[in-house]
């Protein structure tokens, strides 16, 4: 077997098993990731808030 036959190869049976996969899971990973993403925004304005109203009150701390 070739470099070039190993190559193609893998790359078959890569393809084979992301195919078997998507048919598999479909789109809900890719909608737990973007929900995900939007859960983990909204968590870090609302710390960023948090923060930024401390460092308001709090004349010591650098802006």
């Amino acid at each position: 077997m070739t470099y070039t036959e190993l190559v193609v190869e893998l790359g078959d049976w890569t393809l084979w098993t992301t195919e078997l996969l998507f048919e598999t899971v479909g789109n809900v990973f890719n909608y737990a990731v973007i929900v995900l993403g939007f859960v983990g925004l909204f968590i870090w304005l609302r710390l960023q808030a948090k923060y930024n109203r401390q460092a308001a009150n709090d004349p010591n701390k650098l802006k």
